[in-house]
Order: structure tokens, then C-alpha cells, then sequence
């Protein structure tokens, strides 16, 4: 490795694109290389937010990813139905492809760069060639299974039709009215301009397993039902992984030489499985360190950021295993709908992963959703959780 050995980000999904872009811009001291197996960065995915999501530094970046914005956002349950005036966004693929390309120094990026193997300072791409690096950042989905980890799982269809919006100034972010089917289900609809809608079918389950032809129909379904119909522009679909236990030193061993970021590096809200808010703070993190950037610094500085994530996590777990183990499948939406009783500004924080104290007294307060003694057994199931 030679001292203009660039730092390879390998992965140009969310994470890996956000934090190229951050560090084009504030570190060009440091040059970079982000390599992406695909044909475009991000993707073919949708990634949605509130506003306290953002961290201030990175509000200009967001701008420029030209989100869709909703100034009011609605939640439905069969014996709930609210709307909020909280600001509901999502940025695109497209959008975060397009910006990469007119950040980032055609040099400094690759796309149908399918990588073998990494090392702390270089990577192998399955063609042979091999990329010195001065340090690797992986940043690609997980591979597989995530080891040492209890998971649920959050799945989901949607499909972007050519059509007008029933409600364009509304987000319809938690339909749980449907009839629910491989656990607790709901729809998203998203009036993403004045011809495009998307319909989302999503269902938090036991299993990662997806059929997603059946759900295309269910989507197909759902679109008509609430007056959604045109050609279908686009379909996504995806798994999410949600934690519920687990042992960190497995998932990420104290001896790994490489960095991580993204979902591989755990990087994720714990129930939501968001990820748009953590790839922001970490990206922001990132540039704002000193020094080289060294391997062994940054592999061990993602990993004690994901520590301090698991450790904030800890009460999300334990209600996520609330959700799977305390509720039948197909009552799992009443823990949501008693959820949907609180103050927005809690409701934001929560989203936001930056509960209170009295935040997390509030949510378990009141009627319990479920059977008390299945709850505090739910509750009280704990592992290697640390």
C-alpha cells in the first residue's frame, strides 16, 4: 500500500454511497474509491423518513437527494385511525444515483465491480484484479445470515403505479386494517408526485422467506381497493432484518481487521429496521474523524460504534421481542395500534432511535396490547444479549 492508496468503500447501496459523498465533500484529503457490483448506485429501493431523522450537519446533503415530502402522514388499525402533522419524506435510488455521478470524480468510482474477497488493505475483484487500498470499508448487504443474531424479519412488496394519488398531501405510512397474513401486516401508499403512486404490502414475520409474485398480486389488490390504478412503473421488494437477542463478539468479532458500515455493520433501527438515519450519522461521523484513516483505526471505530448502537438498542429488543414472542402473529398490530396513543413528539423520537426515560415508561404504560404473562415472559427472554 502506498500513501495515495485510495480508501475503497465497497458496497454502493445507502450507506457506502452517503458516506462517498460525505467525504468527497469535506475530506478531499483522503482519496476514495467506492465500488458498487451493480449497474447504478442504491439500488432499486425507496428510503423514507421523518425530520428529526436528519442530523443538522447533513441537511444540505439531503436536499440535494431531492426528497418527496408529505406534510402530514396518517396511521390506520382496526380501533385506531390517526393522522399526524409530522412530516413524512423519501428519497429515491434514482436520486441518490444521480447525485454520486455528478459528486463524486468519475475516478473515483466503480460500477460492475464484483468483489471476491476484502482485506484491511486491499480489495480482489472476481475478475482477478486486485485494488491496493490504504484502508476497506464494507459496506455491502449482509451476507447471508447475520451470525449471532435472534432476528424477526419486516418484508415487504411495493409496486410504483402510473397513476393520480387519492390523497397527495397525506403519507399512508401504516395500514393494519387488511387482513393480517404471516404476522402483523400493513400497507404503505405514497403519492411520490401527481402521476405516481407506491403501494407497499409489508409484513412483519418469523421467516425470511418472500414469495413475492403472491404479494405482487396482494399489492395489486391493495392499489385498486384505494382508487390507485394505472401501468406499473417499478416493483422492489425486500427483507429486513429486525433484532430481537443477540452476542455482539459473534456477529462482529473484536478481531475483525475490517470496517463496516451499513446493514452488515448493524447499522439499523432495531425495530423499524430503518436505515436511512444511522448511514446519515454515520457518514457524518466518518468525515469528521482525524488522521489517516488508517485500517486498523476505522475497523476499530465502526466497531465501537455498532456497540454503542446495541447498547442504545437494548429497549428496543426487548420490544421487538415483546412483538414476536408476547403476540400471536396475527395480533402482533394491537402492540402498534397502543403504540399510535402517544404524543407525536414521542412517536418522532422513537423513529429517531432517541427515546427518554419517560419515553419508554409511556410506551409500556396503559392497557397492556397483550396477555400480561406472556409480555413479562417476552420480556424477561434474554440470551447473550449485551
Amino acid at each position: 500500500m502506498t500513501a495515495q492508496a485510495p480508501l475503497i468503500i465497497v458496497g454502493g447501496g445507502l450507506a457506502g454511497s452517503l458516506a462517498a459523498l460525505t467525504l468527497a465533500e469535506r475530506r478531499p484529503d483522503v482519496p476514495v474509491l467506492l465500488l458498487e457490483a451493480g449497474q447504478s448506485f442504491g439500488g432499486n429501493h425507496i428510503w423514507s423518513f421523518f425530520d428529526g431523522d436528519v442530523p443538522p450537519a447533513m441537511r444540505a446533503l439531503v436536499t440535494e437527494l431531492s426528497p418527496v415530502r408529505w406534510p402530514r402522514h396518517k396511521v390506520c388499525f382496526p380501533a385506531r385511525k390517526r393522522t399526524l402533522s409530522m412530516a413524512y419524506n423519501a428519497i429515491t435510488s434514482a436520486g441518490l444515483d444521480r447525485l454520486v455521478r455528478a459528486r463524486i470524480p468519475a475516478i473515483s468510482w466503480r460500477l460492475g465491480a464484483d468483489v471476491a474477497r476484502t482485506e484491511p488493505d486491499a480489495v480482489i475483484l472476481r475478475s482477478g484484479e486486485s485494488l491496493a487500498a490504504r484502508a476497506v470499508i464494507d459496506a455491502r448487504g449482509p451476507d447471508g445470515s447475520m451470525p449471532g443474531l435472534e432476528l424477526g424479519w419486516q418484508k415487504f412488496v411495493g409496486i410504483e403505479f402510473a397513476s393520480a394519488s387519492p390523497d397527495p398531501d397525506c403519507a399512508t405510512v401504516m395500514d393494519a386494517t387488511v387482513p393480517q397474513i404471516d404476522g402483523y401486516r400493513f400497507v404503505y401508499v405514497l403519492s411520490l408526485a401527481n402521476d405516481r403512486v407506491l403501494v407497499e404490502d409489508t409484513y412483519y414475520s418469523d421467516g425470511p422467506e418472500l414469495d413475492a409474485a403472491t404479494v405482487s398480486d396482494r399489492v395489486r389488490a391493495l392499489a385498486v381497493e384505494r382508487g390507485v390504478s394505472g401501468t406499473e412503473l417499478r416493483q422492489e421488494h425486500g427483507v429486513l432484518p429486525v433484532v430481537l437477542d443477540g452476542d455482539v463478539d459473534l456477529f462482529w468479532p473484536a478481531d475483525d481487521p475490517i470496517a463496516r458500515l451499513g446493514v452488515r455493520g448493524g447499522f439499523f433501527h432495531p425495530t423499524t429496521g430503518y436505515s436511512f438515519s444511522l448511514a446519515l450519522r454515520m457518514a457524518n461521523a466518518l468525515a469528521d474523524l482525524m488522521g489517516n484513516l488508517d485500517a486498523p483505526t476505522l475497523a476499530r471505530w465502526t466497531r465501537a460504534e455498532f456497540l454503542q448502537h446495541w447498547r442504545d438498542g437494548r429497549y428496543f429488543r426487548l420490544l421487538n421481542r415483546m412483538l414476536f414472542h408476547a403476540a400471536e402473529p396475527h395480533l402482533r398490530y394491537r402492540i402498534f395500534e397502543h403504540f399510535y396513543r402517544l404524543p407525536p413528539s414521542l412517536i418522532g423520537r422513537f423513529y429517531a432511535g432517541e427515546l427518554t426515560g419517560l419515553d419508554k415508561m409511556q410506551i409500556l404504560s396503559g392497557r397492556p396490547p397483550v396477555s400480561v404473562g406472556r409480555a413479562m415472559r417476552a420480556l424477561l427472554r434474554q440470551g447473550k444479549s449485551r
